[in-house]
């Protein structure tokens, strides 16, 4: 499968791919998958009938991606199995000589060149065409941290830029994000399976709201407006306030022990997912404000990434200098960060329905006094879900 693969018209759609081809985009994360997956699931019917099947079952293939990729599940989430995987090749391969398209941020994590070269056999070496993602690390590291912060993460975000840019090797707390997001080894790595033929990427442009939609249907041959981005709250991004509030209760989450299926329940699946639904987000908002060494930092190694991209021989969609951008630094005035009282009730209110259905835990007999104080507090909030289930 070969694509012109020289720099095109920024202002001319792209080429489409050939019929037949499995696209498959990897992301990563915080590059716009969220919005393309819910739209491509969304119009999947629609693309059919144009010869582009999206045969997942669901908007996001995530167990298949972290079980190929050998990535363990998010706190307290149900273990990805190799059968994840295989139900989805089973389905790829179901739709024959037609167009089809994965999309998972999560084979961005794939850890070495033997799984991606699995990835890409398992699919279909001669018909894959990889799609990666790209947006300026700048955009990125806000979005991320507080990512980051929803799955139990309890670092401060200035303290958390330190240690991902300026304490070597940069992989505590969080080895994934640079594997991620040194967005010119992740095209490395992937070019090493498929060719740079087989490999396009696409630097997102925020102020372009349509463009990535309009970037898919070209590639995938669809008529322009198929895909529309669709209402998504549940996957927005927290304020400052709303993800210092769950730092803060990671930080006791995690002191008093508690079980991480609990927190998956409670906290992310209860307390953050119900606090989404109910609170948006207002213009008075504290932002999580990136610090100017920070932003300088991230757009000399935007600058590094474009230049290594741009020499790798692979289709480039967009504009690569968006990589290196410096935004202009915030105001490094400090900012009350106050959670509002609705949204902490709305949070509250989720983690307690959430409650509601968590099974009970059966603890051995013994007397308070035998119990350290630590133990009693599970106990208590064990006995505590055991009540809450009952009525």
């Amino acid at each position: 499968m070969e694509i012109d693969c020289s720099t095109p018209d920024m202002t001319a759609a792209p080429t489409p791919l050939p019929a037949g081809t499995r696209l498959l985009h990897i992301g990563p994360h915080k590059t716009g998958t969220t919005s393309i997956q819910g739209a491509l699931f969304a119009a999947k019917d629609a693309m059919a009938g144009h010869g582009v099947d999206f045969p997942a079952r669901s908007r996001h293939p995530m167990e298949a991606a972290l079980a190929v990729c050998a990535r363990p599940a998010m706190i307290g989430d149900t273990r990805p199995t190799e059968q994840h995987w295989q139900r989805l090749v089973d389905l790829v391969r179901a739709t024959g000589k037609r167009t089809s398209v994965v999309s998972s941020e999560f084979f961005a994590d794939a850890p070495d060149d033997e799984t991606i070269a699995r990835i890409v056999d398992d699919l279909g070496r001669d018909r894959v065409h990889v799609l990666i993602t790209v947006r300026p690390l700048a955009k990125i590291m806000p979005s991320q941290w507080q990512q980051y912060v929803q799955n139990g993460l309890r670092m401060g975000y200035e303290d958390w830029l330190t240690h991902m840019l300026r304490k070597a090797p940069y992989e505590k707390p969080n080895p994934s994000f640079w594997r991620r997001h040194r967005h010119d080894r992740l095209v490395e790595r992937w070019v090493r399976a498929v060719g740079a033929e087989n490999l396009t990427v696409v630097v997102v442009d925020d102020g372009d709201r349509g463009g990535l939609m309009r970037t898919f249907e070209s590639l995938l041959g669809l008529p322009g407006g198929l895909l529309v981005p669709e209402p998504d709250t549940v996957n927005r991004s927290l304020t400052l306030a709303e993800t210092e509030m769950l730092r803060k209760l990671n930080r006791e989450f995690r002191g008093n022990g508690l079980p991480d299926e609990l927190y998956s329940k409670l906290v992310r699946g209860g307390a953050v997912l119900h606090m989404k639904n109910t609170c948006r987000p207002t213009p008075g908002d504290a932002r999580i404000c990136t610090p100017a060494w920070a932003l300088e930092a991230a757009a000399g190694i935007g600058a590094e990434m474009a230049e290594r991209i741009g020499s790798m021989g692979v289709r480039v969609l967009g504009d690569p200098a968006l990589l290196s951008v410096l935004p202009a630094a915030e105001s490094a005035e400090p900012v009350p960060v106050r959670i509002d009282a609705e949204v902490a009730a709305q949070a509250l209110y989720g983690a307690l329905a959430a409650a509601a259905t968590v099974p009970a835990r059966r603890t051995p007999a013994r007397t308070v006094h035998q119990t350290p104080s630590r133990e009693l507090v599970r106990v208590l909030g064990h006995r505590v879900l055991r009540r809450l289930k009952r009525t």
